[in-house]
């Protein structure tokens, strides 16, 4: 198994400066976003990105590498213009990317967790919490809010806001579920969990990574 250092060195050779050196001068404005062994290439035109997707299997198959072709798709991405086809949406680095509208409603690249790590991060916190429903509330509380911290810390970005939010609703049911296992259904109704809530409130959504829009 290849340590992520070296893979990172690796790749730097086999494929962004191939990159640099073979694709950019071959295509009108392109660019490539690597991190590790998740990247992705942008393409003013068309016929430039299918050339590469067509030629790029064959690069890495000449070092040893795959692809994996689940994660590998040609989207169409440019800025919505009226009339034209809606553009389509692509995953990177837990992210969800699209075009949506600023606040002073220009159209603008926004990002919102992607839905395979929002399933990815509640079924982390529902395992927790069904081996730690025994803990105190005040410990609960404690340990609920620092994993929703550190996500935010992550996922905070700007546009995610409703993302954050959701995951807060989501977490708070299953609180509520461990409870009422644990006392055999007898933890009291939803609205008297809400009033616990006030006493033992979990940490609102914090948009950590601002970005001008």
């Amino acid at each position: 198994m290849i340590s992520p250092l070296l893979s990172n060195i690796y790749l730097h050779e086999v494929l962004d400066k191939w990159f640099v050196d073979s694709v950019q001068p071959r295509c009108g404005h392109c660019f490539l976003v690597r991190f590790a062994d998740d990247f992705v290439m942008g393409f003013e035109h068309l016929r430039d990105a299918e050339k590469i997707q067509r030629v790029i299997g064959k690069r890495l198959a000449k070092y040893g590498l795959e692809m994996n072709e689940e994660k590998t798709r040609l989207v169409r991405f440019g800025r919505p213009e009226h009339g034209e086809e809606k553009p389509g949406t692509f995953d990177f680095l837990g992210f969800t990317h699209y075009w949506g509208k600023s606040r002073r409603g220009y159209n603008v690249v926004l990002k919102k967790t992607a839905s395979s790590r929002f399933r990815r991060t509640l079924k982390s916190i529902k395992q927790w919490g069904d081996q730690n429903n025994l803990l105190p509330l005040a410990e609960q509380q404690r340990e609920l809010n620092t994993k929703l911290r550190g996500h935010d810390a992550y996922y905070g970005v700007t546009g995610n806001y409703r993302m954050l939010s959701q995951l807060r609703r989501e977490v708070t049911r299953l609180w509520y579920k461990w409870l009422r296992r644990r006392n055999r259904g007898k933890a009291g109704n939803w609205d008297k969990f809400q009033a616990r809530l006030r006493t033992f409130p979990l940490l609102p959504p914090r948009i950590m990574h601002s970005t001008q829009q």
